[in-house]
């Protein structure tokens, strides 16, 4: 699994401070100019583990959100999506391991070839610490992560 450090993401830093101060994490921020509009997508989470995203908070981001990357972008010809991570995420950068510190994945282990599954303790920009069914704590290295994903409590 590849790590793109958020701080390499243009305009993220930017972006997430916003959405922190609103009670969020900031996922996801893909910026796409194309020929006639730009095209954004977020996704946001909630700072608490167990506490889903809802409609009307993608709504209030979304509002506050757009208004901040036109003026970043200088231009008004955009369209954004801004989404929740879901119930069944599948984590695509393995920066997102740290912002989803406390949560239950199952992660496919290319050393093991099977699914391990534990809560999120902590990661950095090589690896993921889980803590296994039973306290057991396992650190996996993101090269060895074929695929990541939410358990569905």
């Amino acid at each position: 699994m590849e790590y793109t450090a958020y701080k390499d993401v243009k305009y993220y830093k930017e972006c997430a401070a916003l959405v922190e101060g609103m009670g969020y994490v900031l996922v996801e921020l893909k910026i796409v100019p194309a020929k006639t509009t730009t095209k954004i997508s977020a996704m946001i989470a909630s700072k608490e583990p167990g506490v889903n995203i809802g409609v009307n908070d993608c709504a209030k981001v979304h509002r506050v959100l757009l208004t901040k990357l036109e003026a970043l972008l200088g231009t008004e010809d955009t369209m954004m999506e801004l989404t929740s991570p879901g119930i069944e995420h599948n984590i695509k950068n393995a920066a997102e391991f740290s912002v989803f510190t406390g949560r239950n994945v199952r992660v496919w282990d290319k050393t093991v070839t099977d699914w391990v599954n534990g809560k999120i303790l902590s990661a950095d920009d090589k690896s993921v610490i889980l803590e296994k069914e039973g306290g057991e704590k396992l650190s996996v290295s993101y090269e060895n992560i074929a695929k990541a994903k939410f358990i569905y409590e």
